[in-house]
């Protein structure tokens, strides 16, 4: 078992998974304390979710105005779409920052596919696009001048 202090501080996910295991494993193996073991290990376990929930939150986010960039011919919401995907990323950034074994699930993470799906049935997104510095070209004819 990966020393706990230093997995809480490099991978808050992979944290919350390891203590809920080793929770688990001490209810089954039987102890005096009057914990509520299983509960105990569920909420550890819901931390952890939220991570992703947030995670997939912001992706959401980032597709949904990718989309409007990609194919709206509207000019005036354009800056503040692109400072939304600019933001969202930084958001996002922060959560793997936090739990760092979120990153190598996200060529797999449904949720960007799901999210995409949910923003434009036809129109699909990697997670390379989604979470660099990607914007969708122009459409063609919008009059719209790329920003920066």
């Amino acid at each position: 078992m990966t020393d706990a202090r230093g997995l809480y501080d490099a991978d808050f996910v992979a944290w919350t998974e390891q203590q809920a295991e080793a929770l688990r494993a001490a209810a089954h193996g039987g102890t005096n304390q009057p914990l509520d073991w299983e509960n105990l290990a569920e909420e550890i376990e819901s931390l952890g979710r939220s991570d992703r929930r947030e995670l997939r939150s912001q992706i959401y986010r980032i597709i949904r105005h990718l989309v409007k960039l990609q194919f709206s011919e509207a000019t005036d919401p354009c800056s503040g779409w692109r400072e939304s995907v600019r933001d969202r990323r930084k958001e996002a950034e922060l959560v793997l920052a936090d739990s760092p074994s979120l990153k190598p699930q996200l060529d797999q993470f449904r949720e960007v596919d799901a999210a995409t799906q949910r923003a434009l049935r036809q129109t699909r997104y990697s997670a390379d696009q989604v979470l660099g510095d990607w914007f969708p070209p122009e459409p063609v004819g919008s009059g719209r001048s790329e920003e920066p």
